[in-house]
């Protein structure tokens, strides 16, 4: 029998946190972490509500899986957030010394991709384009609505 953890359904649970993210008029990124098929955190941007420009889900994920776990340290756990995160999120992931990092969707303008990966742990796998489309179709919508 088939899993049905796999990427695409903890992508999903992201992106339920996305949309939580949406409906608070916050851009619509979410992420979870993973350990052992267990979500052990879920946060989305609150960066507006908390008036912090580091309230990025990235952010907040790191810190309630951390709460969680009784450490610093992110070993054996894999993020799922909806945008590829941020130079400060990959730096504070880099710290964390995450396994797995599982984006959806890139960020061109934003991504700490432009840098070639360089800004995350060497130990950390990094993934993305899971659900890509569903991922980018919120941030789209949302944006496209602030415009109007």
């Amino acid at each position: 029998m088939i899993s049905p953890y796999n990427d695409e359904y903890f992508m999903r649970q992201a992106l339920q946190e996305a949309q939580k993210a949406f409906e608070h008029d916050e851009v619509p990124v979410g992420a979870v972490v993973v350990a052992n098929n267990q979500v052990i955190a879920r946060a989305h941007n609150f960066t507006e509500h908390l008036h912090d420009v580091t309230a990025h889900a990235e952010m907040q994920a790191i810190t309630a899986a951390s709460e969680y776990l009784g450490g610093k340290y992110l070993t054996g756990c894999t993020l799922y957030v909806t945008l590829e995160p941020c130079v400060m999120c990959a730096g504070a992931l880099y710290w964390s010394q995450i396994d797995k990092i599982i984006f959806g969707a890139r960020d061109e303008k934003r991504g700490a991709g432009r840098f070639q990966n360089q800004l995350y742990h060497p130990k950390t796998l990094v993934t993305n384009g899971i659900l890509e489309k569903e991922c980018s179709a919120l941030l789209h919508e949302f944006f496209k609505m602030k415009r109007t």
